[in-house]
């Protein structure tokens, strides 16, 4: 099966080797250049591969916050 680059440098991973590998939607993965000149594709493994699978930007951000601002109070601040 072949495929299409884009300008962008993108292509579809085809139905099949994304199910034989279990990839999903935001899951990392690795290429590598074989010695034979194949591209090799597998899914990322270890600690930064799991976190960026779990946790995007804003959930890594969740529930940081430890002052209890009312509404009124955060106004004069901001408002001087």
């Amino acid at each position: 099966m072949s495929t299409t680059l884009t300008v962008k440098g993108q292509v579809t991973i085809p139905k099949h080797i994304r199910d034989a590998l279990k990839l999903l939607p935001g899951t990392p993965v690795d290429f590598a250049v074989n010695r034979s000149g194949e591209v090799v594709l597998q899914k990322a493994t270890g600690v930064k591969a799991r976190n960026k699978a779990s946790k995007d930007r804003f959930e890594a951000a969740r529930g940081k916050a430890d002052v209890k601002w009312r509404t009124q109070g955060l106004m004069n601040l901001l408002r001087g």
